[in-house]
């Protein structure tokens, strides 16, 4: 009787623990997007900027040519500094995106300085166009909880990625940042990238193949319902 008691004790045990566990890993992890959920072919480029201003027309000058409008994750440094050319990117049509204030590891900052480094980039960025961001990227891709609860309670989903260009690396050539996304392209991709010469070398090319393929190209709002 007592060997009866003890395992059903234990499975009351066990499945208590497995419940509480999946509903601390669903809390945490249903506003963080690694892709969209939309079920039509469609993808999003989501471009991380915080240096490469260089690249950053030309890019604009290609999206334009191709009537594609993306997502670009901006921090709140590099806004202050370049309020002009971010203005340009938001009135050419494309969508803004938080990634936070300075470009750091964000997993390892308390919840307190999470939602500073966040809620100081959203001003910098309301301030210069006018329009709140509601999508944060993290730097690195770099979060732990508190992150996840601060960008919760600023009323941001957590943006990250299925498929990573991985161009801001020196060997990453032209051929193969199109090959690591054309490899992998699948519907509510979320595509990484950032202004790169390489980037706006490949991106041509990577906008044709997805086009042939009968896909759609748009911003992270396109593809996270």
């Amino acid at each position: 009787m007592t060997y009866i008691l003890m395992a059903i004790l234990v499975i009351i045990v066990v499945g208590t623990l497995y419940y509480f566990y999946n509903r601390v890993d669903e809390t945490f992890n249903m506003d963080i997007y690694y892709k969209g959920n939309v079920e039509d072919k469609i993808v999003s480029f989501a471009c991380n900027v915080d240096w490469g201003n260089e690249y950053i027309e030309p890019m604009l000058e290609i999206f334009e040519r191709a009537n594609i409008r993306i997502t670009f994750f901006v921090t709140g440094t590099w806004a202050e500094k370049y309020p002009e050319l971010l203005k340009t990117i938001y009135n050419a049509g494309h969508e803004i995106g938080n990634h936070g204030y300075r470009h750091i590891d964000y997993d390892k900052l308390s919840y307190d300085n999470n939602r500073e480094e966040i809620l100081k980039a959203h001003n910098v960025i309301y301030n210069i166009i006018g329009e709140e961001p509601n999508f944060f990227a993290p730097p690195s891709g770099a979060y732990n909880d508190n992150t996840i609860k601060a960008a919760k309670d600023l009323n941001y989903d957590i943006i990250m990625w299925s498929i990573d260009t991985i161009d801001w690396r020196d060997d990453s050539t032209r051929d193969k940042i199109i090959n690591r996304v054309t490899s992998k392209i699948h519907k509510s991709a979320i595509v990484l990238m950032h202004p790169t010469k390489e980037t706006v070398s490949a991106l041509p090319e990577i906008i044709e193949y997805l086009i042939n393929k009968g896909y759609k190209i748009g911003r992270i709002s396109d593809v996270v319902k």
